[in-house]
């Protein structure tokens, strides 16, 4: 019997360049009784033409958004960038406008993926298996605009054989931030050796984290340079040993 049903956004980078992280998150998603539906005419939240500057562009994506999901499910979302930006930033787009009821309703039940799990499921009984030590990162998005810093880690603290150890400056910016990294290139690759080599000095064998946005940042320095640490996204963990 399932515990709910929830419509299933999934980012343009995961659809693109990590599609099996998604199909981890259905997987652990059904394990635990939920029914997952995907709108497979969904596109994008409409956040890089809204960090770029183009709010224009930014609501005609945004509309189409409001358009593919009404709210009268959970909206589980496999980003919090994608969350804050429907949670927080569509505000700015259609405020005073005839959608902005129809954007109020969908914020009250847009949840991020591992947010959602920890708070609707019962995933204390998951039974995960992941024998690695393994350090944690925090998206600026998850902390900052979801609030979301203790609920991965309980969930990890339940996955049978991780130890989880924190790394320095755990809440400092991993230098992706969108077109950040294009725009401000020597900087945004500063930050992230120095996120790299904070991961590093815990002797982890795995960084974890639920945005491979930032985990994209972080495994293309980590390849680079030929690094002795592996990059995977909460889902992946969750959905192993089972």
């Amino acid at each position: 019997m399932a515990v709910n049903e929830v419509e299933l956004f999934i980012p343009c980078f995961v659809d693109q360049l990590y599609p099996q992280s998604a199909f981890n998150l259905i997987k652990v998603l059904e394990r635990l009784g939920v029914t997952v539906r995907y709108n497979a005419e969904q596109t994008c939240c409409g956040q890089p033409a809204f960090n770029a500057g183009f709010w224009d562009e930014a609501k005609q994506v945004g509309e189409k958004f409001l358009k593919d999901f009404n709210g009268e499910k959970p909206v589980v979302v496999m980003s919090s960038s994608c969350t804050g930006m429907v949670r927080n930033y569509y505000y700015d787009l259609f405020q005073n406008s005839v959608l902005h009821n129809k954007w109020k309703a969908l914020r009250k039940n847009t949840w991020e993926a591992g947010e959602y799990i920890y708070k609707f499921t019962p995933w204390t009984n998951l039974q995960a298996r992941f024998p690695y030590k393994v350090t944690y990162h925090d998206s600026c998005s998850a902390l900052r605009e979801c609030h979301l810093k203790k609920e991965p880690r309980e969930i990890l603290a339940r996955v049978e054989g991780l130890e989880l150890v924190e790394m320095e400056n755990v809440e400092t910016c991993c230098g992706f931030g969108g077109t950040f990294a294009v725009k401000f290139e020597p900087i945004s690759v500063g930050m992230t050796e120095q996120k790299v080599q904070n991961a590093l000095a815990t002797g982890a064998e795995y960084l974890v984290s639920s945005d491979w946005s930032c985990m994209m940042e972080i495994d293309s320095y980590v390849k680079k340079h030929n690094l002795n640490l592996k990059v995977i996204h909460l889902a992946d963990v969750l959905a192993s040993g089972w």
